[in-house]
């Protein structure tokens, strides 16, 4: 077989390749090129044995017969593309996209289908497109109606239907993606009270789609995020949700809540999204929280969710939400506590007792679970089921632990015994042995390896010291356990209160830096007087920065000092080494007294109280202004 017979090319006539068009060649000088163009000579067949096959008439194919065959529909592209000759990159080379001209067509046909009533960029999204969306939306609710009120008892009549309202729920997503545009025509078209009353569909199917749907539309992140509309999407949003509740929408979704089951994983997953449409509610507007537990079961069934032996997303989801009520607002938890809800949470956390989360996930549910029993506790009604429910002793407990739920059981007990109606749970602690351990964590005496999720050793100290200063302003002088808080600052040699000096060397350290910012940033603000100066906004940094640490830290030396003699030489000899005396103290409580709020007082008259703060400071202002300096 001669290779070079079959792979030879045939030659161009000189100088074809040369020829060039001018910029705008007139049509004239098309034609004219197209007829003088020579034809390339096309080698003849070649038959299996190499030879020259002489059958058949040859002539040279011509541009023009070529496109005589394309036009008789002859397909020669490679695998018969259809789209080989009409793709190219920017370099001009053909690909194709591999498919034939009726395989196209087949696919284009789908496409057509699929998308009716949905468009892919929500760009694209008009006014039109929007009320057709919303039309057959409404088409396929009065359909499906219609048709269960008249086969009620054959599903076969009304499955079709069925599955065009599930079809139209879903076209409504895209929706969510231009707010500014389609909410409003949700709410003038009475869409919104179609979708809120299917949430009572005999289908929990159709139910599901729904929570999905207001799921989606809901979101705090709806819109384009090219867009710079923000205060318009904000404002569609508050729209579409003040119409959503005016349909009564969390009584419903609350229904649903017990009608789901948790077994079937659609139903999971719209308990998921039923909790993820009241936090957007509430991150939205936090103020209807109130409404959420005064109009429905939402707390009775978070309570009993958060139970569950088995950990999953739906129950860190309810603890997560159970959290959110119960932030600054107190009628949530008075009805927490109303649910028995202290000593389930207490039941709950008493597991980590013993034994760590698993995983990230279930540590997220215990800081939840810990987070919302803390913000119960700033309620002195919420305090005393605390104590009946032994708390103070469970805490005491974990403390002991080398756990991670040790750190989330001190800052559950610095809120069960901070302020006048913590003076039960105090004296509760100390019973319970409290201060052995307490006294050990704040001497760092309990060390353990850094575990995923836990707290900062700073914040360990930092609820300590709120303990020891609740404990100094609640338990009565005189008392046996007012003498053993004492005493634990006098053995060892006072290696308490050098540990607190040194606390307090580390918060005026944090503290200059803190105020050196300060100085700058109101530099830079006198600058520009358009922008206001808030002191109150300077004092919150300033308490962040090492004044909430300094004050809590010289509070308690100002109760060791002005009660242990022992206690004030040792203090201030340690002071004087610092060039600080006594004064330091004075002026930092003077500071903390003039910025403490006065304590409401309390009208109940059947338990023991301390006195606020505030009026424990002028005490001892005025007791340690009048002390002799050290000698």
């Amino acid at each position: 077989m001669d290779i070079d017979k079959l792979f030879k090319v045939p030659k161009l006539p000189p100088g074809a390749g040369k020829r060039k068009l001018p910029d705008n060649p007139t049509p004239d000088m098309l034609k004219k090129m197209k007829l003088d163009t020579p034809s390339a000579p096309v080698p003849e067949p070649i038959s299996n044995d190499g030879a020259t096959s002489s059958k058949g008439k040859s002539r040279a194919v011509t541009i023009e017969d070529v496109d005589e065959d394309m036009e008789d529909g002859t397909d020669f592209a490679p695998g018969g593309d259809a789209d080989y000759f009409a793709e190219e990159d920017d370099e001009g080379r053909f690909y194709g996209g591999g498919l034939t001209s009726e395989q196209k067509e087949i696919l284009n046909i789908f496409d057509s289908a699929g998308g009716e009533g949905v468009q892919d960029d929500p760009g694209e999204l008009s006014i039109t497109a929007i009320r057709r969306t919303l039309l057959k939306f409404e088409r396929a609710v009065n359909k499906n109606q219609d048709q269960r009120s008249k086969y009620p008892d054959d599903p076969t009549k009304f499955i079709d239907s069925e599955a065009d309202l599930d079809g139209a729920l879903k076209a409504l997503l895209p929706l969510a993606q231009a707010p500014v545009l389609s909410y409003t025509e949700l709410v003038k078209s009475g869409t919104v009270a179609l979708l809120v009353g299917l949430l009572s569909h005999e289908n929990a199917d159709i139910a599901i789609d729904v929570v999905e749907v207001v799921h989606e539309l809901t979101d705090e992140d709806v819109g384009n995020e090219a867009e710079e509309d923000d205060e318009d999407t904000a404002e569609a949003l508050k729209t579409l949700i003040e119409s959503l509740l005016e349909n009564s929408i969390l009584e419903l979704l609350v229904e649903n809540l017990k009608r789901f089951n948790e077994q079937e994983e659609s139903d999971r997953q719209g308990i998921f999204h039923i909790l993820g449409i009241f936090e957007n509610i509430l991150g939205f507007n936090p103020s209807l929280s109130s409404d959420l537990v005064a109009k429905t079961n939402i707390m009775k069934w978070l309570l009993t969710r958060i139970q569950a032996k088995e950990h999953d997303d739906n129950r860190g989801y309810a603890a997560e939400l159970l959290s959110i009520l119960l932030q600054d607002n107190l009628a949530n938890r008075l009805k927490f506590g109303e649910e028995d809800g202290v000593e389930t949470l207490l039941k709950t956390l008493s597991q980590y007792r013993r034994r760590d989360p698993v995983d990230p996930d279930e540590v997220e549910f215990m800081e939840n679970t810990f987070d919302a029993l803390c913000s119960a506790l700033n309620e002195r009604k919420i305090k005393q089921l605390f104590l009946a429910a032994e708390g103070a002793d469970l805490m005491v407990l974990m403390m002991k632990e080398k756990l991670q739920s040790r750190s989330r059981s001190i800052k559950t007990l610095d809120y069960a015994m901070s302020g006048p109606d913590g003076t039960a749970a105090c004296e509760a602690f100390i019973e319970a042995l409290g201060l052995k351990i307490l006294f050990s964590v704040f001497m760092g005496k309990l060390h353990k390896k850094q575990k995923s999720g836990e707290i900062p050793a700073s914040e360990d100290t930092s609820h300590t010291l709120s303990i020891l200063a609740s404990l100094f302003s609640n338990i009565g002088s005189d008392t046996p356990e007012r003498t053993r808080l004492l005493m634990k600052f006098v053995e060892n040699n006072y290696e308490k209160v050098d540990k607190l000096l040194d606390i307090r060397d580390s918060a005026k350290a944090r503290l200059q830096v803190t105020d050196k910012e300060i100085e700058e940033d109101k530099q830079l603000l006198n600058d520009d007087d358009d922008i206001p100066m808030d002191a109150e906004a300077w004092y919150l940094r300033r308490l962040s920065g090492g004044l909430y640490t300094l004050q809590t830290v010289d509070y308690i030396l100002a109760w060791v000092i002005m009660e242990d003699d022992g206690i004030r030489t040792h203090a201030l000899q340690m002071m004087n080494r610092k060039n600080q005396t006594l004064q330091d103290i004075v002026n930092t409580l003077q500071l903390y007294h003039d910025n403490v709020d006065d304590a409401e007082p309390s009208n109940d008259d059947d338990s023991e109280q301390g006195l606020p703060r505030k009026a424990i400071l002028e005490g001892l202002i005025g007791a340690l202004g009048d002390a002799p300096p050290a000698q």
